[in-house]
This record gives structure tokens, sequence and C-alpha cells, in this order.
């Protein structure tokens, strides 16, 4: 009998055109052309995406939740709309490659009239999305086609499943440089990040990044996080209080855990790119679990 491989085939989310990636296993990708963005990542039993049930679903709002890409801007830090454009354009899906226990991905996205009006300069993106059992990694490379230097700044603005965040625990990033975007002040990176305080005011904080692997335990979700060296910071941030596209109680249910460049850009030279990852890997002891 042939052996079972892993498939993509197209479906929809909320009206907007998506490709779904399935393993034989069971762990699954759903991805957004708009944004080339993670809706959902299912891997040992469990969904480990926060995906906001008042999310935008019009194809040009930014969706609240999976894997936005923040390019050529984070946040604010710029003339651009906030977090940049790429997140709100539609993206071509490229080549797919399916084995027994693994798949990738690719989305393509590069310089329009559009995206050339808001910001001058040529680039190609290409997203990368990697899964096997119990992992998912995305890849964002980026490459300057012109015949002049320009540098960006972004992030893979992953939410992060959690219980409930109170309860949640980031660790590994102790001892590393620390900004507090509410308050400004500067300091070191707790061993054990933790939100177990008032929910009046959010938690927004950026981070030199580790060399190692960060954990995430909350609750029965528990991740392993990593990322590539190329990107410079780590972002953690969870709003702390109700969004008009995150109703109700649900920001208990996320902690944003991101791959970022904040306070330093990019520069990429002419003719040459750039890549950078994130990683997020399940528990083995949850894989095992579910094998049972």
């Amino acid at each position: 009998m042939p052996t079972a491989r892993a498939a993509c085939h197209a479906d929809v989310w909320r009206g907007l055109p998506c490709w779904r990636i399935a393993l034989p296993q069971g762990d699954s990708v759903l991805l957004a052309e708009q944004g080339a963005q993670v809706l959902s990542w299912t891997a040992g039993g469990r969904e480990r995406l926060f995906l906001s049930p008042g999310s935008a679903a019009d194809g040009q709002t930014a969706i609240r939740g999976g894997v936005p890409i923040c390019w050529p801007q984070f946040n604010q830090r710029g003339p651009l709309p906030k977090h940049g454009f790429a997140r709100n354009l539609a993206w071509q899906k490229g080549a797919f490659f399916a084995a027994e226990d693994s798949a990738e991905l690719r989305m393509h996205l590069a310089a329009d009239a559009h995206s050339l009006a808001l910001w001058p300069h040529p680039f190609e993106l290409t997203l990368l999305l990697r899964l096997s059992e119990g992992r998912l990694q995305v890849l964002l490379d980026v490459f300057n086609p012109s015949e002049t230097d320009w540098a960006f700044t972004g992030a893979l603005h992953s939410y992060l499943r959690v219980d409930d965040v109170r309860q949640a625990h980031l660790c590994g990033l102790g001892g590393q440089a620390e900004w507090d975007a509410l308050s400004d002040r500067t300091g070191r990176g707790a061993a054990a990040i933790a939100l177990d305080g008032p929910f009046d005011h959010p938690f927004d904080r950026v981070y030199a990044a580790a060399s190692q692997a960060l954990r995430l335990a909350g609750g029965a979700q528990e991740l392993t996080v990593s990322q590539s060296p190329t990107w410079g910071h780590t972002v953690v941030w969870n709003p702390g209080a109700a969004m008009p596209d995150l109703p109700d109680d649900t920001f208990r249910h996320m902690l944003c855990v991101e791959a970022a460049q904040v306070l330093s850009p990019v520069t990429v030279a002419a003719g040459e790119r750039w890549v950078g990852w994130q990683q997020f890997d399940v528990a083995s002891d949850a894989v095992a679990r579910v094998r049972q």
C-alpha cells in the first residue's frame, strides 16, 4: 500500500481564502493568503495558537491572532501604517513539498504600485512554513532586488494560546536587557516572566534575544520557542484588557512571544537577502500522550 503523505488543499476562514496543510498523524496548519498569516496550528491534539473571535475578516484589516508578519515597520516606529503593510496584502502561493512526516509551503509577496506608494523600495518576500509532528517553523526571507540599500524593522508577531495568562510563565529571558515600552524603563529580564498582577494595563516589553530557546508553560499548553540569531529582539505582549477586536476576557488566553527587530533596523544591501525564523516545539510528553 502507498505511504500516506502530507497534503495541502484550499480552504476558507470566514470568507478569506486559505491553505490547509495536514500531516497523516494529525498535525495541521491553516494559512491565510492575506498576509501569509498562520491562523491555526494544531499539534499534540490541541490548538496552539490564539485567534480572536472578534477579529476582522474583510481582507484588508489586520487579523488579530495567529502569526502576523509585521514588515517593513514594527508597530508605529516610522511613517508607515502600524506594523507595516505585509500583513494586510494578499500573498501568492508557491511550491509545496510533502513527505510522510513533514511538509513545506512557500508564499510570496513582491513590491507593486500599492506598496511603492507607501514605501518606495523594490522587495521580494518569501514565507517558508515548515510543519512536522509537534513542530512548526515560520521563516521569512527578505530579498532586496534594487540597486540601493534599504532597512526595515519587523516581527513574527506570534499569538500563543495559554489556558490562563495569569498562570503562565515564560522562562529563558532571565538577565537579558529589557525595555518596558509602557514606562520607558530599562532593566533585566526575570528568570520567569509572569503576568499574575492586575490586568488594568498591558504588558509590553522588548528583550535582547537570548541564545537559548524559551519555555512557555501555560496550564496544559507547553511550548519551546526559539528564533534565529538574525532577529535581535524578543517581544512579550498582552493587551491586558478587552480591545475592539479582542472581546470580553479572551485576552487571558493569549501571550504574544515575538521574534522581532525593534530598537535597531536591519539593513539589507542591494542584491542581498536576510533570513529570520521562529520555531515552536510542543513538549515531548504531550506528543507521546497523543500517540497512546
